[in-house]
């Protein structure tokens, strides 16, 4: 079976033009292998972030519980007093975006926005007001740490779905389109080379039958002075036979 390869007609431009798309396919392949090695070697070290972010949320939430134990056991249910307390979030997202290697991912960061008023209301409860403000501290941390771990698991699933596109298309480039054009290449240079046989060929032809025609001519003219002389010899024999005759007569006479 034939390799496949482009329908293009065998010229010598498009020979020149397939193949500069060689050497941007060839080029292309190159860099889109070194982006997906680098969105694997990000990829990887994401993957050990997030299992370390994991575990940090783990013991951020346990150490959260045990504070909120302890809230309660000094202070009793406290659920209603900090709810008629907060009046807007303490602590609110910032979104920016990071480039890794060409791929845009999200990067989440927690801000405090809370102008202190919070705090105080809530270390001046009647009791538990130091286990409340522990537990407070102990819940922000928790909350960056479950922002850190939101950008992280963000940016792993947009880097796989990237790794994804760039292994296809690392693929098609080295199983389709790299050999396709090759053999277009190798196609159009064929032909070329035919097509110069064939001139070559014709060339000789050419010459070939030039000569035998220039030989040919050579040969009529030479025929045709051989004619031509031939027929003059023969006009010019009858006048030296009459020269002869009449000679012959005078003589006759003169004896």
């Amino acid at each position: 079976m034939a390799a496949a390869r482009l329908a293009v007609f065998p010229t010598r431009q498009n020979l020149q033009v397939m193949k500069v798309k060689l050497t941007g396919a060839k080029k292309g392949h190159s860099l889109l292998k070194k982006k997906a090695d680098a969105l694997t070697m990000r990829l990887r070290a994401l993957l050990k972030n997030i299992l370390q972010a994991k575990e940090d949320m783990g013991a951020a939430f346990r150490e959260g519980n045990f504070a909120l134990a302890e809230v309660k056991y000094a202070a009793g249910d406290v659920n209603v007093m900090v709810k008629e307390s907060v009046t807007s979030a303490s602590r609110r997202v910032e979104i920016r975006v990071d480039n890794i290697a060409g791929v845009k991912v999200p990067v989440f960061k927690a801000i405090e926005v809370s102008d202190g008023k919070e705090g105080l209301v809530l270390t001046g409860l009647s009791k538990g007001g130091r286990e409340i403000t522990k537990a407070r501290s102990t819940f922000a941390k928790a909350v960056d740490v479950l922002v850190q771990l939101a950008t992280l698991q963000t940016s792993f699933m947009i880097l796989d779905e990237a790794i994804k596109v760039t292994s296809r298309r690392v693929n098609a480039l080295d199983t389709v389109v790299i050999p396709k054009i090759a053999n277009t290449v190798e196609y159009i240079k064929s032909e070329l080379d035919e097509l110069e046989r064939e001139e070559f060929f014709r060339l000789k032809r050419s010459q070939d039958k030039k000569k035998k025609d220039m030989l040919a001519r050579k040969k009529e003219s030479m025929a045709k002075e051989a004619e031509l002389a031939a027929k003059e010899s023969a006009k010019g024999a009858p006048s030296n036979d009459l020269l002869a005759v009449g000679g012959a007569r005078d003589s006759d006479v003169v004896f």
